[in-house]
């Protein structure tokens, strides 16, 4: 007969066993992740950290969702100033590269965050336009019908949405097609929709919720700051990935 200390150290080594891997995994484990500040000029051309101080709160907040460090990859005009973060150079090929090689090993989702300038034509990585083809392009090539997360934070970043609409995608834009974001002065910390981001997904359960709460903190954020006209950040979820996203919660879940 098993004495009872032998018989409760037998049941916890099987608990653990059995249920410890499964309580500290986090369904977005085996997602790729990558974060990319694509310029360091502030509106009047002047240096700025904000679109750096975004990479790398962004990124860290991505982590405590349950991103593993080893699947993200962050980006920098200006890689050399961020030893603490190791960002690699932000430029187009080495970020499509990137994208390739990280879902290739974390096979179960992507995700995408770009903070920087806008235009009408694209966004701003360093001193080139990446054009919604080309993310279409990468993200086609590299994601394929796996589920994706994809946030652009810059001017005009609703012309983003249509090339890149899929039923497995996620689509969250600053602005719409037609409209400028605001907050990416030279003594700003964040952009106002980087900011709202953070501060939302820290009280956000998963994307679905986020994405609602992150466009209400804008709006608010602009209605205070007296910016017109608003920038109406855009929401798009494929059929698809509706259902599936609530299953995507942020932080270590069974």
């Amino acid at each position: 007969m098993i004495r009872t200390p032998r018989l409760l150290a037998l049941i916890a080594a099987i608990w653990t066993a059995v249920s410890g891997p499964a309580l500290a995994a986090s369904p977005f484990a085996d997602w790729s992740a990558v974060v990319v500040a694509g310029d360091w000029h502030g509106a009047r051309g002047g240096p700025t950290e904000a679109f750096d101080n975004a990479r790398r709160d962004v990124a860290a907040a991505l982590r405590k969702a349950g991103f593993r460090a080893e699947n993200l990859k962050q980006f920098s005009v200006r890689p050399e100033r961020y030893a603490d973060t190791a960002p690699a150079k932000s430029e187009l090929q080495g970020i499509y590269d990137t994208i390739g090689s990280l879902s290739a090993k974390a096979t179960s989702g992507c995700l995408f965050y770009l903070t920087t300038h806008g235009a009408r034509q694209g966004a701003v990585i360093d001193d080139k336009l990446l054009p919604p083809g080309a993310l279409a392009g990468m993200l086609d090539q590299a994601c394929g019908a796996r589920p994706t997360v994809v946030v652009i934070s810059a001017c005009f970043s609703g012309i983003f949405v249509p090339q890149l609409a899929q039923p497995n995608r996620m689509i969250l834009t600053a602005a719409r097609p037609d409209r400028t974001s605001f907050g990416c002065g030279e003594g700003d910390t964040y952009p106002y929709f980087d900011d709202c981001f953070l501060s939302s997904m820290a009280k956000a359960t998963d994307f679905a919720v986020l994405a609602p709460a992150v466009r209400e903190c804008v709006r608010v954020r602009e209605v205070a700051e007296g910016m017109s006209p608003p920038s109406e950040p855009q929401i798009y979820v494929g059929a698809q990935l509706r259902p599936m996203l609530p299953l995507y919660a942020f932080g270590e879940t069974p």
